[in-house]
């Protein structure tokens, strides 16, 4: 038995305070289909969050068989699906992917044959039996919808939720929806509630729930509900609401509460199906990682996209290389042990500070295109799935075993660019580099960083446009205030150096130059060249903050209103 007691919800603080919902009182039977239903903006889907713990009532009680879910814990997560009014499902995935997907996240199998059986139960339970191998990116509207239902079935919730599932389909595919859900509600002894705005196929609903501004006005069997409203038709629902003030309509209801909710739960009976418990947080992982590699291979554009990047931006540092290289290999060759030699030359001395002039922008270039890859890896990783992270969420899914699994697929990534970064660009440049590997280092730290903050940025951005945003803003942030083409104003570079990755990732390149090259280049750069091993520490450093960043934006809910 669901039982709400005295419900309010408000939003907005002082004189601001606006309330949604008030008052809202009902109780629902197990085995039992109810419809929410009500004009635009009367509450529907605020009341439904509510009962799905994604938003907390401002007062009042929500219990469950008589306990206090407020006080005594929400629902496990298994024992609750919650479907909202949009299909959301991986596109490129098939239908059956995307299932075995939410199997492997939300229910514990004891074996691969269960897992299998599993899998084909809920693919015949919502009708998609026969569309397993289509993507879910061709498939039409009703069946976007069933794979919606789909996906909250693995774990046989004992309450279903569903948030306006049959908006915008045509009559029959919404027939067919409701038909379903009233199918679920039969085979599980299990509640389901689904908010809508037709009010077609009412003759299926064990009960109808009306809202109008935030209050209760009518819960009671459909057969009732014109005779209630003095109405010829449910179509003249609406309008018969808007005649009258909405005080006459709560003092009717509240005179005749009691006896239509009475007749409501006679004949209720039966227990909910057992939840299944949530996976561990490894498997969750797994499943993940896995999950994500398979869609990045699958989207063309953007897997073309990662493979122009990591051979072009190499290539843009090498363009330098016709002029710059010569140079630098004749000095390596010439030079003399005794600098002052060269001292005494003007045209020597001009020399070699043009080439510690080009050495530190050679670096600066590779540094600044790794933080340009590092923005591009991540910007749009989590806000990109904003619904699907907070559907799997409210589904069980370890906000731990989430950020993990991007972590290790983004890691993957970093290491292959600065890997080639640092390979292509010494074979062609030959930079005057005294350890490759510290170098190749640096640059692998700098593309972490500038992904880990950019990961940071995506877990909290609303939407993918403005994580890609702020991350280009970032990223353009990092030149300039770097100090390596212009000195900053001493005060100003104390108090931005800290910030910006890409300093620290060219100062330690800089400090790990052979020593007679590393003299003309601090005489090229007016900013203080900070010392190989502290820039590891601050690179790293900046990792740690943007993972953590990462990982507390993923836990906040971030449901659109």
């Amino acid at each position: 038995m669901l039982e709400l007691d005295q419900i309010r919800f408000d939003v907005g603080k002082g004189d601001e305070e606006i309330t949604l919902l008030e008052d809202i009182r009902l109780r629902v039977p197990t085995g039992h289909f109810m419809a929410i239903v009500g004009p635009s903006g009367c509450g529907k889907s605020t009341l439904l969050k509510l009962i799905a713990g994604i938003n907390q009532e401002t007062g009042g009680m929500i219990s469950w068989n008589g306990r206090n879910l407020s006080e005594e814990g929400d629902l496990e997560a298994s024992e609750i699906g919650y479907v909202p009014q949009f299909s959301i499902a991986y596109e490129s995935l098939t239908v059956e992917e995307n299932i075995a997907s939410a199997v492997r996240l939300r229910a514990v199998t004891k074996s691969e044959a269960a897992f299998t059986r599993l899998v084909d139960q809920t693919l015949t339970a919502a009708g998609l039996d026969t569309l397993r191998d289509r993507r879910a990116k061709v498939l039409s509207g009703g069946q976007r919808r069933r794979l919606s239902l789909a996906l909250e079935l693995v774990t046989s919730p004992i309450l279903l939720l569903c948030d306006e599932v049959t908006s915008g389909l045509d009559p029959k595919s919404e027939e067919e929806i409701v038909g379903l859900m009233y199918e679920l509600s039969r085979s599980a002894q299990r509640i389901v509630v689904n908010v809508t705005h037709s009010l077609a196929s009412l003759d299926l609903y064990d009960s109808i729930l009306v809202l109008d501004a935030g209050r209760v006005v009518y819960h009671g069997s459909p057969r009732d509900l014109e005779a209630y409203f003095g109405t010829h038709r449910p179509e003249d629902l609406y309008a018969r609401l808007a005649s009258e003030e909405k005080a006459v309509w709560i003092d009717r209801w509240v005179a005749s509460r009691a006896a239509h909710e009475a007749a409501l739960a006679i004949g209720a009976s039966g227990e909910a199906s057992p939840s299944t418990t949530t996976p561990r947080a490894g498997v969750q992982f797994w499943t993940l990682f896995l999950r994500r590699w398979k869609l990045f291979f699958r989207d063309r554009g953007q897997l073309a996209l990662h493979g122009a990047i990591l051979i072009i931006f190499p290539l843009l540092v090498a363009i330098f290389a016709p002029d710059g290289v010569e140079p630098v290999r004749r000095l390596s060759e010439t030079l003399p042990a005794n600098l002052g030699e060269y001292e005494a030359d003007r045209s020597s001395m001009t020399f070699n500070l043009n080439l510690g002039g080009l050495v530190s922008g050679l670096v600066m270039f590779q540094v600044i295109l790794l933080t340009l890859m590092g923005a591009n890896n991540s910007s749009r990783e989590i806000a990109g799935e904003r619904a699907i992270v907070e559907k799997e969420k409210l589904g069980g899914v370890s906000s731990g075993a989430y950020i993990a699994s991007k972590i290790a697929f983004l890691s993957v990534l970093v290491l292959l660019q600065s890997l080639w970064m640092t390979v292509f660009v010494q074979s062609i440049c030959g930079l005057p580099i005294r350890e490759l590997f510290s170098h190749f280092m640096l640059l692998l730290l700098v593309d972490g960083a500038m992904t880990a903050i950019c990961l940071a940025i995506s877990a909290f951005a609303r939407t993918a446009d403005q994580a890609s945003l702020l991350s280009i803003y970032l990223v353009g942030f990092q030149l300039p205030l770097s100090g390596a083409v212009l000195a900053l104003p001493g005060w100003l570079g104390v108090l931005t150096r800290p910030f910006i990755s890409a300093y620290w990732s060219w100062a330690g390149g800089m400090d790990g130059m052979e020593k007679q090259y590393h003299r003309y280049i601090a005489e090229v750069t007016d900013t203080w060249l900070a010392p190989a091993s502290l820039c590891i520490v601050i690179l790293a450093i900046h990792i740690v903050l943007g993972l953590g960043g990462a990982y507390v934006g993923t836990r906040r809910p971030r449901w659109e209103n």
